[in-house]
């Protein structure tokens, strides 16, 4: 094999993890973001190593939900109604994802994926030295009813065929998994794979420490474009000044496509999962693993800084401004799910989680162009999956076959 200069636009988790793979292969690389490492999306997530999380959203049991849920702006999801017509395509080709044959197909491909981002990111957080920032204490899904419990069965049976170990739990086994719980909770699944990081900022910029530390450079400056040309592609940076490499790696989250765009004529569906939270300082709560509210779109994180109550999806692009009404609803929720949380004090945030309609990356080369490669759309799992994403762009940079199946994830499926 043959060490390549990489550039990699994009410092999230994505770009990070990819900078650390790349750069242990022996590749020359070069992380460029307009912010610095983590400091967008990767900086305020739900902190979770979700590798159990193999089901897409694209289902038709929720195009049976949806139509409930939207008619509460504040609910799991929500779609602001200036943005439904730019939205339209979107919605299109989820409906489509969402019938049964192409839903089993995407839990096929979530499956493999999952797999690999476990084995990757276990064996990276190692080589990094930064075991002790993994926390291995399992999550714990919540139900106010029996009916509730039995309406996620095809999900769990699903995972029990993908070997995902999990236990529904009641009576004193709930309440010894998380004290303090409101009664309304009758039932709940203990996953015992699920995994959090103490802190999702601080665990991305430890991978960046390690990715250093091989070898890998960070400039702060804004891509504006990507070119392309016979002696290699170059990124265009808002200064007007332009840096080579032999091969980029486009890494951008949510922003990918307007990068992408200008240069290819793929036209990719990627929209946002505008994502909200608020984070609680120490001692909130003695939360001891997270918690799932999957009927009412969010978790609770316990972090080395606090507890992190947030998730939702608000369809609603880039450009509108947050609706932190959204943070505040899901506080209340959550004071009522347990009522000893101290709610003051918090932090509200909201980032952009990259989506596509059936619930998969984009993995690959651009169609005109192979030395530009797209590694993106891991809407709410990015973090998870990161180390993944990584290892599939260091083999197709490195002239390897990837280790699973990406056909699925391929650039041109839309």
């Amino acid at each position: 094999m043959s060490s390549k200069s990489v550039i990699i636009v994009g410092g999230g988790v994505v770009g990070i993890a990819t900078a650390a793979l790349l750069s242990e292969a022996g590749h020359s690389v070069t992380v460029i973001d307009r912010s610095g490492l983590a400091q967008e999306t990767s900086k305020g997530n739900a902190a979770a190593l979700a590798f159990s999380d193999i089901m897409p959203l694209a289902s038709p049991k929720i195009l049976l939900r949806a139509p409930k849920w939207l008619l509460d702006p504040l609910g799991p999801l929500s779609i602001r109604p200036s943005y439904l017509p730019k939205l339209a395509p979107w919605l299109w080709q989820f409906a489509k994802a969402s019938l049964p044959s192409r839903q089993q197909a995407s839990i096929s491909m979530q499956t493999a994926l999952m797999r690999l981002a476990e084995h990757e990111m276990m064996a990276l957080v190692d080589r990094a030295g930064i075991a002790g920032m993994v926390r291995h204490d399992g999550s714990l899904e919540l139900y106010e009813s029996e009916a509730e419990l039995r309406s996620t069965e095809h999900g769990w049976q699903q995972r029990e065929q993908a070997g995902i170990a999990f236990e529904h739990v009641r009576g004193n086994r709930l309440a010894e998994l998380q004290p303090g719980l409101s009664p309304r909770f009758v039932a709940g699944t203990f996953v015992p794979g699920w995994k959090t990081v103490s802190e999702p900022q601080t665990f991305a910029q430890a991978l960046w420490a390690h990715a250093e530390r091989c070898g890998a450079r960070f400039e702060k400056a804004e891509v504006a474009g990507l070119e392309r040309s016979e002696s290699g592609p170059s990124a265009r940076l808002a200064d007007g000044t332009r840096r080579h490499a032999d091969r980029i790696v486009v890494c951008t989250g949510s922003w990918s496509t307007r990068l992408i765009n200008p240069v290819t004529r793929l036209k990719i569906p990627l929209d946002t999962e505008r994502g909200y939270n608020t984070t609680l300082p120490a001692g909130a709560f003695d939360l001891k693993r997270q918690l799932i509210f999957g009927q009412h779109g969010f978790v609770m994180t316990p972090l080395e800084t606090g507890v992190r109550v947030g998730g939702a999806v608000e369809l609603g692009g880039l450009d509108l401004p947050p609706n932190f009404a959204r943070s505040k609803a899901m506080l209340d929720k959550a004071a009522s799910f347990l009522p000893g949380l101290k709610t003051t004090g918090g932090v509200e945030w909201m980032g952009f989680r990259p989506s596509l309609p059936d619930t998969l990356p984009v993995v690959g080369t651009l169609p005109e162009d192979p030395s530009i490669l797209l590694a993106f759309g891991n809407g709410h799992l990015g973090l998870t999956q990161s180390a993944a994403m990584g290892r599939l762009i260091t083999d197709l940079v490195s002239g390897r076959t990837p280790g699973i199946d990406i056909q699925a994830c391929r650039p041109d499926r839309f």
